[in-house]
């Protein structure tokens, strides 16, 4: 099979397509046919080797050289103890080295919605569930909270403002200007423009701040920080 690969930190350039052995499900495994990947700011740090993410990648060149995590195909065969998906199966999920044309996947993968496309569901696994995890577990959100998205417009961020208003908040959205309307598309009952105003005048008046790692270039963290009862980051977020 076709599959991507980086033997070097660097540019994309560092990207190679070479052929690998076709993976075989193990028992608890199922054997997924890629046709869509998505790419986060995780596998760009990971491909420039940004110190941080050298520290358990591997310090001159790393250890694995796949990339990848998010993916959504259809199930080509399955383990004998799977009884949850079978052959023909159209599934998304998460999972060290997507990019590439078959993965194994015991425990992060899902059937797809069928009205949502390959290239859709192939979208939410790590975005959705960093959003998921700052606002449900560590902003430990409530229906009626008054919540901040600070960076509304990102992968994150968007979908941070969907969950937030499926969990009864209030929520307010920042972005600049020409997301504004995607903002309010997304749910958001209040946007600010950061580029034309200062949202952390408001923040105080906030239950909860959650802060993306895609956070728009000027908008004041570290302000939001300092004035609101709780600060969620997808930062350290979205492990699958």
């Amino acid at each position: 099979m076709k599959t991507v690969i980086y033997s070097n930190y660097g540019s994309p350039d560092v990207l190679e397509i070479v052929e690998m052995e076709k993976p075989l499900p193990k028992e608890n495994e199922t054997l997924v046919k890629v046709r869509a990947s998505s790419v986060n700011i995780a596998e760009w740090y990971a491909m420039t080797g940004l110190p941080l993410a050298r520290l358990g990648s591997g310090f001159f060149k790393p250890k694995d050289t796949r990339l990848g995590v998010d993916f959504a195909g259809v199930v080509e065969a399955v383990g004998k103890n799977v009884t949850d998906f079978k052959p023909g199966d159209q599934v998304f999920g998460g999972r060290g080295g997507a990019w590439a044309e078959f993965v194994t996947v015991r425990k992060a993968i899902a059937r797809k919605p069928a009205n949502v496309t390959f290239e859709e569901a192939a979208a939410v696994p790590t975005a959705g569930i960093t959003a998921l995890q700052g606002l449900r577990d560590v902003g430990k959100i409530q229906p009626g909270q008054k919540v901040l998205i600070n960076g509304a417009s990102g992968g994150v961020g968007s979908f941070a403002v969907q969950i937030a208003k499926a969990f009864g908040a209030e929520v307010t959205a920042v972005c600049s200007t020409r997301n504004v309307e995607c903002a309010r598309s997304h749910g958001a009952d209040h946007v600010f423009d950061y580029t034309k105003e200062d949202f952390t005048r408001s923040a105080s008046s906030m239950t909860c701040c959650s802060t993306s790692m895609e956070d728009d270039p000027g908008s004041n963290t570290s302000a939001c920080s300092s004035r609101t009862p709780r600060l969620s980051s997808s930062a350290d977020r979205g492990r699958l």
